[in-house]
C-alpha cells in the first residue's frame, strides 16, 4: 500500500548510503542561534555563510519569537553554545500579508475548519513586530541581560539580509 511519505523515504535511504556520521557535537559552534519563518524559500545556514552544527535554527510561521521559541533560546544558552540571536523576517511572507480574520477565513473555506481559537501572530508592521520580538528575546529574566539579538528582514529576490533592528539600537515600543 503506497503511502503519502514514499518519495521522501525513499530519498532518506539514498541519502542513507552516502551518509557519513560527522561526529558533530550538539552545540552550535559559531554561537549563534537564528529565528526565521518556516518559508521553505530561506535557507538559514547558507544565507549567512554557515554549515550543519554551526547554529541553532528555530523556524515557525512568521519568525516570531514565541514561548516556544523562548523556551527554546533559554535552553540554547544555558546548555548548547548560543552566545547571539538573530530574528529574521523577510519579504514576501503571508504572515504580514494577512488579518487573523482573512486567515481564519482562508482556513474554513478551504477545510470547512473554525480555526478562531488559535492566534496565527500576523504581522501588521514588520518593523514593529520585529522590534517587539527582539525586546521580548533582551527583556527575558532567563537570558544573560548582554545577550546580543538583532532584527534582520532578508529579501527573497536578492539573498540580501537587512538589519532593522541593531544590536545597539534599543527596540522602539
Amino acid at each position: 500500500m503506497a503511502s503519502q511519505f514514499d518519495d521522501v523515504m525513499s530519498a532518506n535511504r539514498i541519502f542513507a548510503t552516502r551518509y557519513t556520521d560527522p561526529h558533530l557535537p550538539g552545540r552550535a559552534a559559531r554561537g549563534l542561534a537564528i529565528v526565521t519563518c518556516m518559508d521553505s524559500r530561506i535557507d538559514p545556514l547558507a544565507m549567512v555563510g554557515l554549515q550543519r552544527g554551526d547554529a541553532k535554527i528555530l523556524r515557525n510561521a512568521g519568525a516570531r519569537v514565541t514561548d516556544d521559541v523562548l523556551r527554546t533560546l533559554v535552553l540554547g544558552v544555558h546548555l548548547l553554545g548560543v552566545e547571539r540571536v538573530m530574528i529574521v523576517a523577510h519579504t514576501d511572507c503571508r504572515m504580514a500579508m494577512q488579518t487573523e480574520e482573512k486567515l481564519h477565513a482562508a482556513i474554513l473555506a478551504s477545510s470547512g475548519l473554525d480555526t478562531r481559537s488559535i492566534e496565527f501572530g500576523v504581522i501588521e508592521d514588520q518593523y514593529t513586530v520585529l522590534a517587539r520580538d527582539v525586546q521580548r528575546v533582551r527583556s527575558s529574566p532567563f537570558l544573560p541581560a548582554d545577550l546580543p539579538v538583532i532584527g534582520c528582514r532578508y529579501d527573497l529576490g536578492t539573498g540580501l539580509l537587512e538589519v532593522l533592528v541593531s544590536e545597539a539600537e534599543a527596540a522602539r515600543p
